[in-house]
């Protein structure tokens, strides 16, 4: 049986490797994929702890649930703005975009 501590390590990795893609890219797609992984790790420590935790309370998986909606919803809104800028500008490489800059 695996331990909750490799889950954690695990998730922490993956949380790290998501953080380095958001601070470490220019491009807005990738940008986006980082924080899809961070989210990714949120979830696996909630159904971690969920699972060696009290199995009958399942607010870890509720909570993961709601973690998957909110993540949808951040990329059908991510990605229409990335469409949306890149069909104005021709280019997703965040430093360019400077809509909202006078």
């Amino acid at each position: 049986m695996i331990s909750l501590s490799w889950y954690l390590i695990f998730a922490a990795a993956l949380f790290s490797l998501g953080l380095y893609g958001v601070l470490a890219r220019k491009n807005a797609i990738a940008i986006l994929m980082g924080i899809e992984l961070m989210l990714n790790a949120i979830n696996i420590n909630l159904v971690a702890f969920w699972r060696y935790g009290d199995l009958a309370n399942i607010a870890g998986q509720a909570f993961a649930v709601i973690v998957f909606a909110v993540a949808a919803a951040e990329v059908a809104v991510g990605l229409a703005l990335v469409i949306s800028i890149y069909r104005r500008r021709n280019t997703v490489v965040a430093e360019e975009i400077d809509l909202m800059k006078w």
